[in-house]
Formats: C-alpha cells, sequence, structure tokens
C-alpha cells in the first residue's frame, strides 16, 4: 500500500519536477533550497517536520507546495486545546440519540478529513499540543491508518502527508518533542531569510505603493537589527517590516506627510515592532525606547525629532518590559 501510495504521488510530481521547483521558489521568495528537501521528501512517502523562528515561511511554503502538486490543504493550530476528539473527529452527540453510532454520522475531524481525502495535513506549532493527542499522530505516521472507536479503520488515500512546523526557541507554553515523533518524521530547519529576501518580500507586499528601494532598505535593515539588539531576547519577523512599510504609508497619507518625515518613521516602527519584540530580563529599557533606538541610529537622528530624540510609546500603549 505505502509503496503503491509513494510510486502514484512520485509519477504526479515527476511530471515537470524542475518546473515546480521553479514555480514555488517564485512564491515562496528565498526558500529554494527548503522548497527542494520538502518536495524530495513528500515524494519518497516521507512525514516533514519544519523546524524555525515565526515568520519565516513554513506555512506559506506548505500551502504553495499542496497547491502546486494540486492536493489538499488541511491547517490545524497546535494548542493545549487539541484534545484527540478535536482532531480526530466525533459523532454528532444529537444524532446518536436517534440513529445510534452509525458512520454516516461521524463527524470527521482534520486528521480524518486529510486521511480520507489524501490531503497535507499541516500541524502548527506541535510542540504545544497534549502528549495523547500526540501518540495518536505517532500512530498514524507509523502505521498509516488510525482505528477510531465505534467508527472503526481509517486507512489514509493516495497522497497523505504529515507535516508539523515548531519554532524550537520558544520555551513559553511548549512541551519536549519525544524521540519517537523525530524518527517518524524527516526534519527541515528554516532560519530567517537574507536581507535581500526580506526585502523582496516587503517589496511585494507593498507594490504600487511608491515605497522607494532606499526606504524599503532601511525599514528591513531595523527590523533585522532586533534580532541582535544586545537588550532583546526576541526579535521580530519580516512581517514586522511588512506591516511597518504598509503602515508608513497609509499614516504618511493620513498626515499629509512624506513617508520619510521621521514622526511617521518612527511612531510606524513602534505600531509595528514594540509587540513583536521581546525585552530580557533584567533590563531597565522599554521595548518602545529599543526600537526608537535602532529607527534613529538606521535612519539617522535629525533636529526636531520628537522629545529630543527621545520618542515616547504611544498614548495608551503598555511601556511594561516584556
Amino acid at each position: 500500500m505505502q509503496c503503491a501510495r509513494a510510486k502514484t504521488f512520485a509519477a504526479s510530481s515527476s511530471m515537470a519536477k524542475s518546473s515546480l521547483r521553479t514555480a514555488l521558489s517564485t512564491q515562496v521568495v528565498g526558500r529554494t533550497r527548503e522548497v527542494e528537501l520538502v518536495l524530495a521528501a513528500l515524494a519518497e512517502d516521507r512525514h516533514v517536520l519544519l523546524e524555525g523562528p515565526p515568520g519565516t515561511g513554513k506555512s506559506t511554503l506548505l500551502r504553495a507546495v499542496a497547491q502546486g502538486l494540486g492536493i489538499g490543504f488541511e491547517f490545524v493550530e497546535g494548542n493545549a486545546e487539541l484534545t484527540p476528539a478535536r482532531l480526530v473527529g466525533h459523532f454528532d452527540p444529537a444524532r446518536v440519540l436517534n440513529d445510534g453510532y452509525d458512520p454516516s454520522i461521524f463527524v470527521d475531524g482534520a486528521l480524518v478529513s486529510a486521511m480520507r481525502d489524501g490531503s497535507l495535513l499541516y500541524i502548527e506549532e506541535i510542540n504545544r499540543i497534549p502528549e495523547e493527542t500526540l501518540n495518536v499522530l505517532i500512530t498514524v505516521m507509523s502505521e498509516g491508518e488510525l482505528n477510531v472507536p465505534r467508527l472503526g479503520r481509517v486507512v489514509a488515500a493516495h497522497g497523505f502527508r504529515m507535516v508539523a512546523a515548531m519554532n524550537p526557541f520558544d520555551a513559553v507554553g511548549t512541551a519536549r518533542i519525544s524521540s519517537a515523533v523525530y524518527d517518524r518524521v524527516c526534519r527541515v530547519s528554516m532560519s530567517y531569510q537574507s536581507a535581500e529576501d526580506e526585502i523582496a518580500i516587503v517589496r511585494r507586499n507593498t507594490e504600487g505603493s511608491g515605497v522607494s528601494d532606499a526606504w524599503l532598505e532601511k525599514a528591513v535593515t531595523v527590523v533585522r537589527r532586533t534580532r541582535s539588539h544586545a537588550d532583546l531576547r526576541v526579535g521580530s519577523s519580516v512581517r514586522g517590516a511588512v506591516d511597518f512599510a504598509k503602515v508608513a504609508v497609509s499614516l504618511a497619507e493620513l498626515r499629509e506627510a512624506n513617508i520619510e518625515n521621521p514622526s511617521v518613521g518612527v511612531d510606524s516602527a513602534l505600531v509595528a515592532l514594540s509587540g513583536r519584540v521581546r525585552v530580557r530580563e533584567g533590563s531597565v529599557r522599554t521595548a518602545e525606547e529599543i526600537v526608537t533606538e535602532i529607527w534613529q541610529d538606521v535612519f539617522g537622528r535629525t533636529e526636531g525629532d520628537a522629545n529630543g530624540g527621545k520618542v515616547t510609546a504611544p498614548t495608551g500603549a503598555d511601556t511594561t518590559s516584556r
């Protein structure tokens, strides 16, 4: 069964592997290598674990792969409330009273739905789900089937694969992934993209806005510096740069000012980044102060900067260190 499934999947993807890889690489900026690794693993009937910080394109990559291969995509958000019943499915309680446990009244969860349809099952933040739910996934990864009480045996259809993702650097509300999971997946590590790739991502998301390349490069530089600042334990992903640019464009229009105006730039950076970064314990500085400092270092201090170069948080903002 598994050999037949692997051959079918490989055959469908081998029709135009090179062109598919090229098409996916244009959709997911700066991820050619990761696209190749994921495609190769899926073609050989393997499940995949993507590891990397938030905002590195994990879900974007998987959606593009599923679309490129012409198969379904089931998304599951991993959290402590993801019980086996929520993942697998359940019998409709109202109809059980009248019809009993008839298979026709079983409501498929994301796992059973993906298995029946031969879809990609994408589980985000797998290290946040309960152990009993993880054990269900281990069984499916090992056997390619699942025995559901009162429903019976569910066998995975052609094309079914599980792809999980996790942020290995987040220790809050997470659990250590067991060796049983790692033994059943192919692991792909995803770090932040290069500066050039992140600029291309922001440019793509702000196309037609009239923002200059020079300004976009500086905006991306601000975001990248949050990842190495001594007072920050967590920096922003490229999503912060996209929001920074979009908010700056909108704010400049509202204030009837140029996007190069310092007040527009600083306020946009504060709105987009201060909630994304995390200040190290023991630091006496706020996220707002640090973001302002980085902005001024990159864009330059000018006479007339608000508060003499000490820009505060927007009115009503929480300035507590995170």
